[in-house]
């Protein structure tokens, strides 16, 4: 059994952990209505057709919005309090939940510009951090 930290990977699923482990977000687009999607799924959301592609994204989002967790119960999520937990938007359209690194909650704006990073440890995570801020490994 997985931890609550661990995603479960599947035939489906893989390139995109594999693009992760390189240091790369994918997303989906679809080919009938030309719409990025994000989380990944095999059919379109927004038109149902299955006619959907792997596509690096840019790397590159906005804060939508964000909340400071001070407290979790779920391991190792415990251990990282406090943390920021978050919405973005990718340059590519998609909203995506993640979490912000390396920048103080003092210091988020909303529309602030951010940057993909991956959280080691197993399955390589995206996380963002501020677009400006120095890139130093996500522990």
């Amino acid at each position: 059994m997985a931890d609550a930290a661990t995603p479960e990977i599947d035939a489906f699923t893989r390139p995109y952990w594999d693009a992760a482990a390189e240091g790369h977000l994918l997303i989906r687009r679809c080919g009938a209505c030309g719409r990025a999607h994000h989380y990944p799924r095999e059919f379109c959301p927004y038109c149902w057709s299955e006619d959907v592609t792997w596509e690096r994204a840019s790397g590159r989002a906005t804060l939508y919005t964000w909340s400071v967790i001070h407290r979790n119960d779920l391991p190792p999520f415990g251990a990282r309090v406090p943390y920021t937990a978050a919405v973005v938007d990718l340059a590519e359209g998609p909203r995506m939940m993640t979490e912000v690194v390396g920048c103080g909650a003092a210091a988020l704006r909303i529309g602030m510009e951010l940057v993909v990073g991956f959280r080691g440890g197993g399955v390589a995570v995206p996380v963002f951090r501020a677009a400006l801020a120095p890139t130093p490994p996500v522990p």
